[in-house]
């Protein structure tokens, strides 16, 4: 089963016209910028550079023209934070089914010797209600939160890369914006992927939404070019992060959606990315870094960790991938997708119980109700904390890690392949569609075939829950491991795969990214979902539903980008599944 959005990885741009002012201006600040990126001596630096304790650095992306963004990041003296913006950024441009500035996302960092978690995940607009995609019989109106206008939450990517780059860079802004600005300006070359993704969005999007004004033009082969999006991302570099919310960009978004959406200026001016303090926990010798509330997803990567390694002897003896061994798991996700359900849900807003949710006795108690000989769905998996209240291939992942031992792992998202279809006139970007993340309805499943309860209503002000799990490994206190992926509530399934792979089957970063991966959730109940890059099929297929279990093949692949510290080399791999690249940087 091929993915049309998946099977090919982009083309030409055609643009509604601008006045020779505006490109004699975004030239004139082009030419500035272009000055402003040949690589400098470390004097113009924020902060002198610490000894190296890697060999080299190292990046792994979802394209080569990123790539190549953090080879002249890392040329230029700056570190992994600065890599990281640079890398987000460009994948704006060249990405932009899921790169982007109209979005937002986690970034998980190890800087200096010290963790941190920076959340600048999108929320509701304050003109946001809680019924507010339900007809007037109280059901869900198909497509309402997914397409057009109403779909929008406010975005916060840039004020994420805005508060990470004057936190931690060690570039200019300025330095740090100049690739995507030069990428967008004289173009990309598209390849095939990108214009499969295009022409499926815009089957979807037609007569709903302006998308097909500016990504017609995406064609296998052509220069890809974006003047007003080379002009959006010209402001920001000029005059900062918040020029997103508070200036000329800000308006052109709350011109866009005035009579149309409930997205206002005020919610620009509103938004703050938030520092949170990571999910932490111990497994296997390892610290494990990761991605707390409003994701679910670094609570439920450490719960299936820990809990497959108190069934060690239940796994003793099963082969990766055999009939036993995707049982097992199974009914581990069935317990973490019942507790995600029931508490998971913004920080902000509720209280969530991320400490009993990864107590070790609580997670022994859990592993403690699986059994080899469980029948799937004989009797419903409840929430394991009792009835206390406390995502799709559009969304990437990045890797980084200096020489300096930094490390960046990032995930961000518009939702849905191109978002909302919105794309903001004279801006040249496209917004996201993540109000389908919230609740329409208790008990409705969103996009992803998950579904939630009141900790996951929309709000105003309210960030919608996430499974993005942008993950740092630690062994004595130094990077072992960045990892992260796109794949909605795929994404944590599929890293707690990749680190079981290298770390229990020992398997090299290639080979562990490449193993079949299955995916199973609380609901649909009995279902093993397969992956098209590896089908299961013939004697497994066969096996699998003589335990009682449904198969069913789904449309994304996954796309890992991971890198592994061994000593002091970087190893970096990205996954087969995708276009990515990964890349040693010395």
């Amino acid at each position: 089963m091929s993915d049309p959005m998946q099977d090919a990885r982009c083309a030409p741009f055609v643009t509604l016209p601008v006045t020779l002012t505006r490109r004699l201006g975004a030239a004139m600040l082009l030419v500035a910028l272009a000055g402003s990126f040949v690589p400098v001596a470390p004097a113009l630096a924020k902060t002198a550079a610490p000894k190296a304790v890697l060999d080299a650095s190292a990046v792994a992306v979802p394209d080569h023209y990123s790539a190549d963004t953090a080879q002249q990041i890392f040329a230029a003296g700056g570190n992994a934070v600065d890599a990281a913006v640079a890398i987000a950024f460009t994948l704006a441009v060249t990405y932009p089914d899921a790169g982007n500035i109209g979005g937002g996302g986690f970034m998980t960092l190890y800087v200096d010797g010290k963790p941190y978690f920076l959340d600048y995940r999108e929320r509701a607009p304050q003109q946001a209600t809680r019924d507010m995609y339900l007809d007037d019989k109280g059901n869900p109106v198909p497509g309402m939160s997914l397409v057009g206008f109403r779909a929008v939450a406010v975005p916060g990517t840039v004020d994420g890369m805005w508060e990470a780059q004057r936190r931690f860079g060690k570039l200019k802004w300025k330095q740090v914006l100049a690739p995507a600005i030069r990428y967008a300006t004289d173009g990309f070359v598209v390849e095939p992927w990108l214009q499969k993704r295009a022409e499926y969005a815009a089957k979807n999007f037609a007569g709903k939404t302006n998308f097909s004004v500016y990504f017609a033009g995406l064609k296998a082969g052509a220069t890809f070019r974006q003047p007003e999006l080379a002009q959006t991302l010209s402001r920001i570099a000029s005059d900062g992060g918040r020029e997103f919310y508070e200036g000329k960009t800000a308006d052109l978004i709350s011109s866009q959606m005035y009579g149309h959406g409930i997205l206002s200026k005020t919610d620009l001016v509103q938004y703050k990315a938030v520092w949170r303090q990571p999910a932490t926990a111990q497994w296997n010798g390892y610290q494990i870094v990761t991605a707390p509330p409003p994701s679910s997803g670094g609570v439920g990567l450490i719960q299936l960790l820990k809990m497959k390694a108190d069934l060690k002897p239940a796994f003793t003896g099963l082969d990766l991938n055999s009939p036993g061994y995707i049982h097992l798991v199974a009914q581990i996700e069935d317990r973490v997708f019942a507790d995600r359900q029931q508490y998971m849900g913004d920080p902000d807003s509720f209280r969530v119980p991320v400490d009993k949710l990864i107590d070790d006795a609580y997670l022994a108690q859990r592993a403690g109700e699986v059994s080899p000989d469980e029948v799937p769905g004989a009797a419903p998996v409840k929430p394991g904390l009792g009835d206390s209240m406390p995502e799709r291939a559009e969304t990437t992942h990045f890797s980084v890690v200096d020489k300096w031992g930094n490390a960046v792992s990032n995930t961000y998202t518009l939702n849905g392949p191109f978002g909302s279809g919105v794309v903001v006139d004279n801006a040249g970007f496209a917004l996201n569609d993540e109000m389908d993340d919230f609740v329409t309805k208790a008990g409705t499943p969103n996009q992803f075939g998950v579904t939630g309860g009141d900790v996951n209503t929309i709000a105003p002000g309210r960030r919608p829950l996430s499974s993005m799990t942008p993950t740092i490994l630690l062994k004595d206190g130094k990077v072992a491991l960045v990892i992260g992926t796109p794949g909605g509530s795929r994404i944590f399934t599929s890293i707690f795969q990749v680190m079981t792979n290298l770390y229990d089957f020992n398997m090299p970063p290639a080979d562990a990214l490449a193993a079949m991966r299955f995916h199973h959730q609380l609901l649909p109940p009995k279902t093993i979902y397969w992956e098209p890059y590896h089908p299961v099929t013939g004697e497994l297929a066969d096996q699998l539903k003589g335990l009682g279990y449904t198969l069913e093949g789904q449309v994304f692949n996954g796309d890992v980008q991971l890198i592994r510290v061994d000593g002091t080399t970087p190893e970096p791999a990205a996954d087969p599944r995708g276009a990515g690249v990964g890349r040693v940087i010395h």
